[in-house]
């Protein structure tokens, strides 16, 4: 008997999805129910029929998974930014390292080897910093501002996410202060009309410095000199930047900035390095966890000076810049001109003299420094989730470095990537997923590759 909707049925979970829902099978067919844990015995409303799956949610819960607990946040079961607050952070974490192992197995092909423990984060909470707040308008014309409804674009009002650090909340609550006297009209998406898009805040972790951005569908707003008075009382406010977006995209920030208060950017600290951040710099959202990330490749590099590392997907050069100190050269590769100025500034301003940048595609650059007899020890890709296309894991083989350490966001794309690399003679030789992402379905993941034994 096929599912029909609204159809009522008893459920109980086995597995989860990598969006971290919960699966779950109905005569043969699976069932993905959202905000599930693996042990639960449920009652569930089939909301989303097809021949293949059906998806559904909790009309009951009969009897709860051991792994369950109490989501310490109210707005939890109607915003779409935590995936996993439901559930203890150890059954978090064995889910998302489970998730790496199945994609190895199941994508990759790959049948023996052995994968080390996720490394944890030491906070589920408080941990980003940064906000990208979309902001609307209710039906009685009040702005409203928070997060996206699980995949729509509702916004739900939220002041204070339990992600964000503290002092976010102050700036919310200051801009609501300010957008109840000036009135601003909120962006529609579908009409696109309306000025105020997104508030964007980001902060320094260690400086305890905090920059204020409004995405404005224009190239002015009214009051915004009083908004940077009123953020004075905000401690650590440092810069208020206007964003201007004038795109009929989602993609949340445009390429013009103007700093109305402040700089422009603040500053941070990463592995000790000192990074000067503006609203367009690529930089890591939790850095504490970062931190462990990098310092994980960099082990794996097991770097003596003499090495010549090739940071493919460098961004503003964070995880090359880290470890430049052990190295002879380091190679940044990023085809995003603004991210490969950012790398060359943050180069100068820890005065790293042993860097070069090069603004290019991943595989053309690897390519040119292959016709430059350039040949690297190491060679770091992080690519984006997509991650690496054929073209250049053959280059990459080529080049016949020592050590390749893959950096990936993605457990599906490495292992298919991680295949490819094995086929060209470099075998998984360690791998570590890390928790850079407490709450949310994400996981990184990283490799070290080396040559096999011929």
């Amino acid at each position: 008997m096929s599912l029909k909707k609204n159809d009522i049925i008893e459920l109980n979970i086995h597995g989860m999805t990598s969006e971290g829902s919960g699966v779950g099978r109905f005569n043969q067919q699976a069932v993905f129910v959202t905000n599930s844990a693996v042990g639960d015995q449920l009652r569930v409303r089939i909301i989303k029929p097809s021949k293949r799956y059906a998806v559904g949610k909790i009309e009951e819960i009969i009897t709860p998974s051991k792994d369950r607990v109490t989501p310490d946040c109210e707005c939890f079961y109607q915003c779409g930014g935590c995936t996993y607050r439901h559930i203890s952070y150890q059954a978090e974490l064995a889910v998302k390292e489970q998730r790496v192992v199945d994609a190895l197995q199941r994508i990759g092909g790959f049948d023996k080897f052995t994968i080390n423990p996720i490394v944890a984060s030491d906070t589920r909470n408080c941990y980003r910093n940064k906000a990208q707040l979309p902001v609307g308008m209710s039906k009685d014309g009040e702005i409203i501002m928070g997060f996206y409804a699980y995949h729509s674009h509702r916004i739900i009002n939220c002041d204070e996410c339990k992600l964000q650090p503290a002092v976010f909340t102050r700036v919310i609550k200051v801009f609501r202060q300010w957008a109840s006297k000036y009135k601003p009209v909120a962006y529609n998406e579908e009409t696109h009309k309306g000025l105020l898009r997104h508030l964007y805040i980001r902060y320094g972790e260690v400086t305890k410095e905090v920059m204020v951005c409004l995405v404005i569908n224009g190239s002015k707003i009214h009051g915004v000199e009083e908004l940077a008075e009123m953020l004075r009382q905000v401690e650590g406010f440092k810069s208020l930047v206007i964003n201007e977006n004038r795109d009929k995209t989602n993609v949340i920030l445009g390429e013009n900035c103007k700093a109305v208060y402040g700089s422009g950017y603040i500053a941070d600290i990463l592995c000790g390095l000192k990074f000067n951040i503006s609203p367009l710099s690529f930089f890591q959202v939790n850095p504490a966890q970062a931190e462990k990330l990098y310092s994980l490749a960099k082990s794996y590099a097991d770097l003596h000076g003499d090495e010549v590392l090739l940071d493919l997907y460098c961004g503003t050069g964070t995880i090359g810049l880290s470890m430049a100190d052990s190295i002879e050269k380091l190679i940044g590769v990023e085809i995003i001109p603004q991210a490969i100025e950012n790398a060359k500034v943050n180069a100068k301003l820890n005065g790293i003299d042993n860097a070069r940048f090069i603004c290019a595609d991943a595989a053309q650059a690897a390519k040119q420094l292959s016709e430059e007899n350039t040949t690297p020890n190491v060679i770091i890709v992080d690519p984006p989730r997509k991650g690496c296309d054929q073209q250049l894991i053959e280059t990459i083989a080529k080049m016949n470095p020592n050590k390749i350490v893959y950096v990936s966001c993605d457990p599906a794309t490495l292992a298919r990537d991680l295949q490819a690399f094995s086929q060209l003679g470099y075998k998984p030789k360690q791998i570590t997923p890390v928790d850079m992402f407490p709450c949310t379905s994400h996981v990184e993941t990283v490799v070290l590759m080396s040559r096999k034994e011929k």
